[in-house]
């Protein structure tokens, strides 16, 4: 999830929760609607949450003007003016706030970053101008659509990305917020975006973790129906109960328990928080696929069962308090190289997808039954969509073959996306290398565990960032294990742990290694492709 996010509340914020209007010119009417005839001057049209409201604003037919402190040159989200914002020649001021701007606005939004000492809010202030918030516009512009959210630890980027491809194939045109490089699934983002210009809304809703930051995002998104792929420990701080952790979806099914829930019922933890919640219209997608790998998880119940696991964390089940995995309502069986079979309650299909792994057909049945029992596409009609899909950039993305090795990259960055990816690519290649640029989300705990899950899965592992050579410093020796020099450059951006020069280090001592494919894990992998594509050319 990325944090790379300008001009927004940080999480557990009550910025929303303020006064909805301040003394100055008349605010909105009591029917609580937007009048149309004023003019909205929006703050910080570089950031996202300006871009946004500017967007939603102009789609609903208000006169907007903007600012912004940047010159129109360094503007981050540039790209995005011309064709979301330009299109409806509003005036746009750069590189500051005239006084013209404050005097030809009706009411002003200014960014929930935006401090209320500063002196641009004081301007604002005794200029006389009524002063709106995002939850003004929120609360007054309700989405126009059928909105969809979906959530999960691990594949919700793949469903979203799948469903709405499956939408444009059925002439249906989801919203989209247009940011380049950014996932856009925490704050206001996806409540915005579900207001903009389309014909459906498909929203990736993602938490920090934090009780209740999950609640905010799918009340203001105002969805009707939700999919949850699954609840893994994967972003579960080290003094985190996992059960009170995974509770905090349990806001996102209590939001939808008498709308529409499609869930993985393969998941024993998922499953029991749904039963425990007495869902009224729930959905349920699985795999039935013979396992032999074993695995714990807790139940609802508080005891740690045992499951012959499909992919990590899901599979079959049954728990001493009666929960057990049931037959899901969209079922992939008949599963091979090529594809499988679907089975629903609207008949079955086989599928021969392109994007690989057990994970995706995860992907593929949360997206599939979103597609027919929300937005009532038939079923029949799905097929050409889902062989089509391509996959998400960065996902398990093919790059380029080097002296008959394939090199892949792949953005996972937990535990069980690890896990998830590195089983895949072993059915496919005999021997594979993993170059780790990893910095885990959970600190040194989550280092140790990504790093404990390569060791076991692949044949030789490159420790590239700092973060991921401390967890292999602790398996020394090991033959497995090839250790790079700048890897002991201490780096850590958020959930980047390394730097372009570690990743290419890293890659072409993998690409020394005797393996048919090298993989390279993490979101510097995805970073730095056009980095790792000059690879090709090189002579080791």
């Amino acid at each position: 999830m990325s944090k790379d996010v300008e001009n927004m509340s940080e999480p557990g914020s009550n910025m929303e929760n303020e006064t909805s209007s301040r003394t100055g010119k008349e605010s909105s009417d009591d029917e609580g609607q937007l009048p149309q005839d004023g003019t909205y001057g929006v703050v910080g049209v570089c950031g996202v949450v300006g871009n946004l409201i500017a967007r939603v604003l102009m789609d609903h037919g208000f006169k907007v003007t903007c600012t912004d402190m940047k010159p129109e040159a360094e503007c981050k989200f540039g790209y995005t003016l011309e064709p979301y914002i330009k299109k409806y020649s509003p005036t746009i001021y750069f590189s500051g706030h005239p006084e013209s701007f404050l005097t030809e606005s009706d009411y002003i939004l200014p960014p929930p970053s935006l401090s209320k000492t500063s002196k641009l809010f004081k301007r604002i202030e005794e200029s006389g101008t009524n002063i709106l918030e995002v939850g003004d516009v929120l609360r007054w512009v309700k989405p126009d659509k059928p909105v969809i959210c979906i959530t999960g630890t691990n594949g919700k980027t793949t469903t979203t990305t799948l469903l709405k491809h499956i939408c444009r194939s059925a002439g249906l045109e989801p919203t989209e917020h247009g940011f380049r490089d950014l996932q856009g699934n925490i704050d206001y983002i996806p409540a915005l975006q579900g207001r903009l210009n389309g014909d459906v809304a498909v929203l990736e809703t993602g938490t920090f973790g934090v009780p209740e930051d999950l609640k905010r995002v799918i009340e203001r998104s105002e969805p009707s129906c939700g999919i949850i792929t699954n609840i893994t420990p994967d972003h579960l701080d080290k003094d985190q109960d996992f059960l009170s952790y995974a509770n905090i979806k349990g806001d996102f099914i209590e939001y939808l328990k008498n709308k529409q829930l499609i869930v993985n019922s393969d998941d024993p933890t998922l499953w029991g928080l749904i039963k425990s919640k007495n869902c009224f219209n729930v959905v349920s997608f699985g795999m039935d696929s013979q396992s032999t790998v074993k695995g714990m998880k807790k139940c609802w119940c508080g005891r740690e069962i045992s499951l012959d696991e499909t992919i990590s964390g899901v599979g079959y089940y049954e728990c001493e308090c009666g929960l057990k995995r049931s037959e899901p309502d969209y079922l992939a069986t008949d599963i091979n190289e090529s594809g499988f079979t679907l089975k629903t309650p609207h008949g079955s299909m086989k599928l021969n997808p392109k994007i690989m792994g057990l994970h995706n057909i995860y992907n593929i049945l949360g997206a599939v039954a979103g597609a027919v029992e929300f937005f009532k596409i038939p079923l029949e009609d799905l097929k050409e969509a889902v062989e089509s899909f391509e996959g998400v950039p960065g996902r398990l993305e093919h790059m380029f073959t080097f002296n008959e090795k394939d090199v892949i990259v792949d953005y996972g960055h937990n535990p069980a996306g690890v896990e998830t990816v590195l089983r895949e690519l072993k059915k496919v290649y005999n021997k594979l290398t993993a170059v780790v640029t990893i910095s885990s989300e959970s600190g040194a705990s989550g280092d140790e565990e990504i790093f404990r899950k390569v060791l076991e899965l692949a044949d030789f592992v490159v420790p590239a960032s700092s973060s991921s050579r401390t967890a292999a410093e602790k398996h020394l020796p090991n033959d497995k294990i090839v250790m790079t020099s700048r890897s002991l450059e201490k780096f850590r951006e958020g959930t980047l742990g390394a730097t372009q020069d570690q990743v290419i280090e890293g890659l072409k001592r993998g690409l020394k290694c005797d393996a048919c494919a090298v993989v390279c894990l993490g979101e510097a992998a995805f970073k730095y492709k056009e980095s790792i594509m000059s690879l090709k050319t090189i002579e080791l």
